[in-house]
């Protein structure tokens, strides 16, 4: 089956008048059953579904449809009995469910979870403004055609004011996030605060749109090395990683080597917890590039990780003939000049250091990857530099927490982006404990960490006090060892302290937030943030990450001074303790976004906007500009976000209660169709719940078509569908992307179809069900197309 042809089941169907025999054609599952029916119905083939191969045999039927995990189909000759597999029928594309899983990365699962709703969140109305949800309940709809119950979202605005939205159009519905909830500005049903509130979003998105558009497209015109590899070389050298890779890393890998190969600028996100094994997707990359000639820039935000880094790469490269040297505070003035020379005489493969590496002056022989180990650690003006090293060669960032700007920008699909989210085997998740700070558990957590024969990170970041805190620990823990590392201290010092540490000579460190990026000590698995109150959320993940890097329970204790607590610092400890779980880094970011409000995430000028209309509605705006300047049109400022279709079917269109009895997971399901963009995401849809829930009730089945509906409506621009029993009305939006002398056409050739006054037709026909209804407003669209 060939979508792209005409009929695209033409192939089959001359298979099934040639064959003289019977025909059993095997879906996956139940799901896939469904969605193979109804596409075969459409172009006339009508196959007669049975459960099983057993009743086909039972049955007399020439073509059945039925459901076996089978990969390839076969001709029993004596028998006169044909059997094709799903796999056969879509050769043209393969649509095994291994690749359909694998097209749905893990990011959606995760962005799909922040659509979770509790009640008393704020929510935005595309059309009547921020609200708060109040629950999803029932109306009876029994007043004459639409009879039946409905199931609607309840938003209550300012002052009182109620609104019921159909579960059929939760599209128009979002998440806020734009500040704390419990300040969101809540609007007035019937005023026009709202429209001027999107309308002032819409200037200063369509001002960013461009200026973004114009950073990538300067990007996407270059071309970029194309990388080649020699797959021997490249096999040996993956055998040195001592770990099997989990998923997601693997997937990760593959996607920076596409795009090394692909002769466009690279520019990748890699967004993988504390110890995930980001850096072996760096040193693949590194590999990729070092053996294709080119040279590879590390680019750290501290000299420790510099020095770790150095001492990872050169173990690896060992066996290569790669020249390696480390650009930081810990090398002599001698030995930095010396690097920089060899680096411009084209004399070293591989260089990693710290900000020194994008200073002025720097010369490179021919660099052909930037790699930046957690780029939210560098300044303003380090950024602006990597910014401009962008356009011109491959870069590939690796983060433990995306700071909100560039996690909008990834989500926005303007840079690529890649989550590892599995963790590596045996690891163990950090429990987390925040509590009021006292020596009783200081003590208690620093001997039993010590009992056990591992090391401890005691933080306090003042260095002006750290002294008296190591006067007051030391008669605490008169038989622990303690030591004290921090930025003012010199370098060989600091640098001797973190060996040591590093080799056991001594069991507690108290330390600055220097440890914050990048070394790693297996041995040390408890950590005590003094004052973690002060800490953003992007560090106290970083901080705790520091611990729990090997196969032991590790533990982290956020110590706070309960009485000076702020609001904001109480919802960041809630936010770290609550993602425990492994690999929340991505969640964090998100969670980030939503507490700091979105101020940072495209500069400070835009979070007055962004607070007003809140950051998902924003992005979707964002997105929608960029798209259309792609395509060399103005973004629309009247419909910022495109036509938004309202189909009407009048009848229930719900998931019913004895079908998917848990609300909360009722919720999840109507926003994950509402977030249905094609219709192949939709037959997805479809086939999930038939999968997970049983054949789709008729309420459930109307709710589809009214998503199926949607889709179809959109790139005509038509605004609402009326579909009762007496006709159909169609609403288009002014200046609809049709041509109009198709609709001219179709009114004087059908004397059903009339105007129904100004962009509205009406089909006047009566329409007994659902279905004929659907069919009906299908065939219209076919024909204005």
């Amino acid at each position: 089956m060939n979508r792209r042809a005409e009929i695209p089941t033409q192939a089959f169907q001359n298979f099934l008048q040639a064959y003289q025999g019977r025909v059993l054609l095997l879906a996956d599952s139940l799901g896939r059953r469904e969605i193979i029916s109804g596409y075969l119905n459409e172009y006339g083939l009508k196959p007669v579904l049975c459960d099983g191969y057993p009743a086909f045999l039972d049955s007399g039927e020439k073509f059945m449809l039925g459901i076996a995990a089978l990969q390839n189909g076969f001709i029993l000759t004596d028998d006169h009995l044909a059997l094709v597999t799903e796999t056969e029928l879509y050769a043209a594309q393969p649509r095994s469910r291994a690749a359909r899983a694998a097209k749905k990365s893990n990011v959606e699962g995760m962005l799909r979870d922040l659509s979770e709703l509790k009640t008393g969140d704020p929510v935005v109305h595309e059309q009547h403004g921020i609200a708060r949800y109040a629950g999803l309940i029932n109306i009876d709809l029994a007043n004459g055609q639409d009879g039946g119950e409905g199931e609607f979202l309840l938003l209550e605005y300012a002052g009182g004011d109620k609104l019921y939205v159909p579960v059929a159009q939760l599209h128009v519905i979002s998440r806020y996030s734009g500040g704390a909830p419990e300040t969101a500005p809540l609007h007035k049903l019937g005023t026009q605060a709202w429209d001027k509130a999107k309308r002032r979003a819409m200037q200063q998105v369509r001002d960013t749109a461009a200026e973004l558009l114009n950073l990538y497209a300067q990007r996407a015109l270059r071309k970029a090395h194309t990388f080649k590899l020699n797959p021997h070389d490249y096999e040996a050298f993956a055998a040195g990683f001592g770990f099997e890779e989990t998923p997601d890393q693997a997937a990760a890998i593959e996607a920076v080597i596409g795009d090394l190969q692909s002769g466009k600028p690279m520019d990748r996100l890699i967004c993988g917890d504390v110890g995930f094994g980001k850096t072996e997707v760096a040193l693949r990359a590194a590999f990729v590039a070092a053996m294709d000639g080119k040279q590879v820039a590390v680019l750290v935000p501290t000299t420790l990780l510099a020095e770790q880094h150095f001492q990872n790469f050169s173990i690896r490269f060992a066996d290569l003939p790669v020249k390696i040297a480390e650009l930081s505070r810990f090398r002599s003035a001698k030995e930095q000049t010396q690097a920089l020379q060899d680096m411009a005489d084209g004399k070293l493969d591989i260089i990693i250091g710290t900000h020194k590496l994008i200073q002025k002056g720097v010369k490179f022989h021919n660099l052909g990857l930037v790699i930046i180990d957690e780029e939210h650690r560098f300044g303003v003006q380090q950024k602006e530099r990597l910014k401009a090293l962008r356009s011109e060669v491959d870069v590939l960032t690796l983060t433990a927490t995306p700071i909100p700007r560039t996690l909008a920008l990834s989500l926005e699909g303007l840079r690529d982006f890649s989550v590892i989210a599995t963790a590596p085997q045996r690891r163990l998740s950090i429990k987390t404990f925040v509590a009021q700070a006292g020596n009783g558990i200081i003590r208690e957590a620093v001997l039993r960490e010590l009992k056990r024969g591992g090391q401890v990170y005691f933080l306090h970041n003042e260095v002006d006090t750290i002294t008296n805190v190591l006067e007051k620990l030391e008669s605490l823990l008169p038989e622990a060892r303690i030591r004290v590392a921090h930025g003012q201290m010199n370098e060989r010092d600091l640098e001797q302290v973190m060996r040591d540490f590093y080799q056991q000579r001594f069991n507690v460190l108290l330390c600055t937030t220097i440890i914050e990026t990048g070394i790693d000590i297996p041995t040390a698995n408890t950590i005590i943030m003094n004052r973690a109150d002060r800490f953003g959320l992007a560090q106290l993940h970083q901080l705790r990450g520091r611990v729990g890097r090997s196969h032991h329970q590790a533990y982290a204790y956020l110590l706070v001074e309960t009485e000076a607590l702020t609001a904001q610092a109480k919802k960041r400890l809630e936010a770290i303790q609550a993602m425990e779980q492994l690999g929340s880094g991505f969640y964090l970011a998100m969670h980030d976004l939503e507490i700091r409000g979105a101020g940072e995430v495209l500069g400070e000028s835009q979070s007055g906007e962004m607070q007003e209309i809140g950051f998902s509605l924003y992005t979707d705006m964002l997105n929608a500009a960029v798209a259309s300047l792609r395509q060399g049109r103005e973004p629309d400022m009247a419909h910022p976000l495109g036509v938004t279709t309202e189909i009407n079917l009048h009848c229930p269109a719900l998931l019913p209660n004895d079908y998917c009895g848990d609300i909360h997971q009722r919720l999840m399901l109507y926003k994950r169709l509402a977030n249905c963009n094609t219709p192949e995401e939709l037959d997805d849809m479809h086939q999930e719940l038939v999968d997970r829930f049983g054949l789709l009730p008729e309420p459930a089945q109307t709710l589809l078509d009214c998503h199926r509906l949607r889709i179809l409506a959109k790139p005509l621009g038509i605004s609402k569908v009326d579909a009762s029993g007496e006709s159909i009305q169609i609403q288009f939006i002014p200046n609809p992307p049709i041509d109009p002398m198709k609709v001219i056409t179709l009114i004087q050739s059908k004397r059903h179809v009339k105007m129904a006054g100004q962009d509205k037709l009406r089909i006047e026909l009566k329409y007994g069900d659902t279905a004929q209804r659907v069919l009906a407003i299908r065939n219209f669209f076919n024909e204005l197309t």
